[in-house]
């Protein structure tokens, strides 16, 4: 029975489905639009990442509207990348539509990156009560910093991920995923 990965094609994403597929665990990769601005460039990054790795194709889920009515600063260009970055219930959505497809595919689990233990155990409620069946949800990264992340991809060679919110071509170097990238490579140092 396969396990639902939200994917980004950012790096936490990639390593955390490369790591589900070597040890064996049929994943069914899911990426969703939100409305983010960095959606396209995530959307090729994913693509390619799981192309290379030999991992399953993603599918992609298209919600955007949520971040054009809920504007935050990784939706909306116009509000500050950084200082207005929160955006309401994300990651309740995100685990909400990965929990729904994995309801369609009839799997158990649902895996995201790194996130609080004690809202997964609360979104996992919610997902029961919405949906009748208990959906477990996986974080299978949350016991490492982001240095411990960066070590494990570049033993892996994972290169090419695409983490920055601001989706430009070139990374920001501002937005909170751009900062906590620089901050892990220096750690590294």
């Amino acid at each position: 029975m396969p396990i639902v990965t939200l994917v980004s094609g950012g790096l936490d994403s990639t390593l955390m489905s490369l790591m589900a597929h070597e040890e064996g665990v049929t994943i069914a990769p899911l990426f969703i639009d939100y409305g983010q601005l960095s959606a396209e460039r995530e959307w090729v990054a994913c693509r390619l990442l799981h192309e290379r790795y030999g991992l399953p194709e993603v599918t992609k889920m298209d919600v955007a509207g949520y971040g054009q009515v809920v504007p935050s600063g990784i939706t909306n260009p116009s509000l500050r990348i950084n200082e207005d970055a929160f955006l309401p219930g994300r990651n309740l959505l995100l685990l909400l539509c990965g929990a729904a497809y994995a309801y369609r595919l009839c799997a158990d689990a649902v895996a995201i990156g790194l996130l609080n233990l004690t809202f997964l155990r609360k979104a996992e409620d919610i997902i029961e009560t919405t949906m009748g069946r208990r959906i477990t949800v996986l974080a299978p990264l949350i016991e490492f910093s982001k240095t411990d992340i960066l070590q494990m991809a570049a033993a892996r060679g994972i290169s090419d991920t695409y983490s920055c919110h601001a989706g430009g071509a070139r990374s920001c170097g501002k937005c909170v995923a751009c900062v906590e990238i620089a901050n892990a490579k220096k750690e590294r140092r």
